[in-house]
């Protein structure tokens, strides 16, 4: 099963100013497209620190895929383009498919092209942009030997359209794994009860995983939601 890491880049996210709704909804489809999701983590608008979090997402977790999201927008602080060129490798550079996307965004509405707006075309040298069908901001695509890099716009709406649009499609005609979930909702059972059978059926079927989770109180009107 292929692995995949999911890292949210913005001080707004680990200062807890803005929920990190984006992981949730990104470690959920990687799940049902049959990815294994080994690490979900979220760091601040600092190069060092970025740079870090990609390695440690391919080297010490095994991702063959990493996903980020924020940081490709306009301002001083948006550096995650920049930080993966960084760990890359390569230059980082105005990538003209890029540049041409930017640019009929604001001409449609009467603009014209600023250093800021400029800027939301740099990658590394070797990506690929990806449309953003509701922002400005081109997502990001870089194939380096077997691992896959995928930079989204942190604003939930842009980044899902994005990754529904583009990338979904993409992974999910590459992948060979079909992933079947249910889920069951018992009442009056408590969880230390379930317990037992949950392990009884993961000994004999190591390739199911199920997972309990408790909803009610375990020693007054237990209720689990158990997913398999």
């Amino acid at each position: 099963m292929p692995r995949a890491s999911v890292l949210a880049i913005g001080n707004e996210v680990v200062q807890g100013r803005v929920l990190n709704t984006n992981a949730q909804y990104l470690g959920r489809r990687l799940t049902l497209l049959g990815y294994d999701v080994v690490l979900s983590a979220s760091v601040p608008d600092r190069m060092e620190l970025i740079v870090e979090i990609l390695r440690i997402a391919t080297d010490r977790f095994s991702s063959d895929l990493i996903v980020t999201t924020g940081g490709l927008g306009p301002t001083y602080d948006d550096i995650t383009s920049e930080a993966l060129s960084k760990y890359l490798g390569e230059e980082h550079v105005v990538n003209e498919e890029a540049l041409e996307m930017v640019r009929q965004k604001y001409v449609a509405r009467g603009l014209g092209l600023t250093p800021e707006r400029i800027k939301m075309a740099m990658m590394p040298k070797s990506a690929k942009p990806i449309p953003n069908p509701i922002g400005t901001a081109p997502g990001i695509l870089v194939k380096k030997g077997n691992k896959l890099f995928v930079s989204l716009p942190g604003v939930p709406s842009e980044m899902q359209a994005i990754w529904e649009q583009s990338i979904e499609p993409m992974l999910r005609n590459a992948s060979q794994v079909r992933i079947s979930e249910v889920t069951i909702t018992v009442k009056g059972v408590m969880e230390s009860v379930a317990a037992r059978i949950v392990n009884k059926i993961v000994k004999e079927k190591p390739k199911i995983y199920v997972k309990t989770q408790p909803k009610g109180i375990e020693l007054g009107s237990p209720v689990l939601d158990i997913y398999i």
